[in-house]
């Protein structure tokens, strides 16, 4: 299907705004499914990060409080 000029071809003969609308849906829709897990990805690493941190930080403040007692076997 060929067109006199650029704007016959926008306008697809009538046809345009629904085409051009279902393209603009359908490139907004892969760009969701695309940065979704991307996105997701990166806040479960925060989260995993901050936790780790959390962790480190009691683990060193316990280990500064107590010394560790070590049991030995009597032979």
């Amino acid at each position: 299907m060929q067109f006199d000029s650029f704007s016959d071809a926008i306008a697809m003969g009538g046809h345009g705004p629904y085409v051009w609308g279902a393209y603009a849906i359908t490139l907004v829709v892969v760009v969701v499914i695309l940065l979704k897990p991307i996105l997701a990805t990166r806040q479960l690493q925060g989260e995993i990060r901050r936790a780790s941190a959390r962790q480190s930080a009691q683990s060193v403040s316990s280990d500064n409080g107590h010394q560790a007692h070590e049991v030995v076997d009597a032979p």
